[in-house]
């Protein structure tokens, strides 16, 4: 696996050099040269621990929250505070752990924000389907937001006894989305599961559709090697079975593709804090992307807490990418949304696209994995499975290591990949 994608990353780098992650960071953060930025908050905390979850989280006490989100805002602001004009940015969204457990404080967070930033596209928020309720929803819809995504998983109950959940019950749920609406309700589940079926997930997204979402994401189990799942893996053929045909419905029932495993039943309906050229990245585990870096916070509250208490950033980890590296980071995330526009790469980075990776565009385009038109690739069914499959790896062999390290050692020293 990790020879799989030492290779890629050799030869798409020109380099044998690995991608080198080293404890330092700038104190000036360059996001005021960032043309598209957006904006993330993590906030780490759960009532309940899923076993198949390998985000960075806690279980939820009420003290330790507030103390995190007083944390939270302080870094806002020593962040924020760098710049002296107020900075346009695309997006805001809030990720976790189950940042709705914090509803009662997103208004605060949100407006601390907005002392430094100009949101443009919206904020959006994940919900455990716990907090999907009239009280929950109208509190984050006071506070700004306009997207929410909720982790169903699956509405079927031999998946939920699977994953660890309890039963949901819909009428709740539809009764709560009727009375508070949103500009996007997305729902997310769990694809290749062990023993699940078109008829499993073909079920899921029509009850999600019918409970009011207008947009659904099917991400892809992966096994995370820390991870307490008891679950395997399902094999290849039959992943590229149940994506192919799921892919398939989805768009003979007019459904958008928005990415290798989101659709939209509406054409603005979007949910995804993923395609950006560049981010800024707040709380434990955020990420951060420049224009020539890349930075990743603690994973461990108090160290997270202590460090802003002190008046520095909580970064854990910087990578300073090379030219090459920087275009593998951008291609790799833009072709999750199924889509690579060469006039795109070109503004960001100066250079024609087929210049650096003509041969490897006509190789895709001859294996029959993407399709160009008007200067935009676009991937091919084929294609989009095995962007999924290069995708596991990637997951498992780079991001599973460096979150293995970072659930153990708060500021570890380096990470090579």
């Amino acid at each position: 696996m990790r020879f799989i994608t030492s290779l890629t990353r050799m030869w798409l780098t020109r380099t044998i050099q690995p991608f080198t992650f080293k404890n330092e960071y700038d104190r000036l953060l360059p996001f005021a040269e960032c043309e598209t930025l957006g904006l993330y908050v993590h906030i780490p905390f759960c009532k309940s621990i899923c076993n198949f979850c390998p985000y960075c989280k806690v279980r939820y006490s009420a003290e330790l929250c507030d103390t995190y989100i007083d944390s939270l805002i302080q870094e806002i602001h020593l962040v924020g505070s760098q710049h002296t004009e107020r900075k346009k940015v695309t997006s805001l969204y809030f990720g976790g752990g189950t940042p709705a457990l914090a509803a009662h404080r997103i208004k605060e967070i949100v407006a601390a924000l907005k002392e430094h930033f100009i949101i443009t596209e919206g904020i959006g928020i994940e919900l455990h389907p716990d907090n999907v309720n009239v009280e929950v929803l109208q509190a984050l819809k006071d506070a700004g937001v306009t997207k929410i995504s909720i982790g169903v998983q699956s509405f079927c109950h031999k998946y939920q006894k699977l994953l660890g959940r309890k039963k949901l019950d819909t009428d709740k749920m539809l009764s709560a989305l009727s009375a508070v609406p949103f500009e996007t309700v997305s729902m997310d589940f769990i694809f290749a599961l062990p023993g699940q079926t078109y008829d499993d997930l073909k079920s899921d997204i029509e009850t999600a559709f019918s409970l009011g979402a207008n947009h659904i994401a099917i991400y892809p189990f992966i096994d995370f090697t820390f991870t307490e799942s008891p679950l395997a893996a399902m094999p290849k053929k039959d992943k590229r079975r149940l994506l192919d045909a799921i892919t398939q419905y989805c768009l003979d029932m007019g459904y958008f593709r928005s990415s290798v495993w989101t659709f939209s039943s509406e054409p603005n309906a979007s949910y995804s804090s993923m395609t950006r050229d560049t981010f800024l990245g707040f709380g434990c585990s955020a990420t951060s992307l420049f224009k020539g870096q890349f930075k990743i916070n603690t994973f461990d509250v108090a160290s997270y807490c202590e460090r802003i208490s002190s008046g520095n950033l909580a970064t854990a980890l910087t990578i300073r990418f090379t030219k090459r590296q920087r275009m593998i980071y951008w291609l790799f995330w833009t072709a999750y949304s199924t889509r690579v526009n060469a006039k795109a790469f070109e503004t960001f980075f100066g250079v024609p696209l087929k210049k650096m990776y003509g041969i490897e565009l006509w190789l895709a385009k001859q294996f029959g994995l993407l399709k160009e038109q008007n200067g935009t690739y676009e991937m091919t069914l084929k294609g989009a499975f095995y962007y999924h499959y290069y995708e596991n790896f990637y997951t498992l062999s780079y991001i599973d290591k460096m979150w293995g390290i970072l659930r153990k050692e708060a500021f570890p020293k380096q990470i090579k990949l």
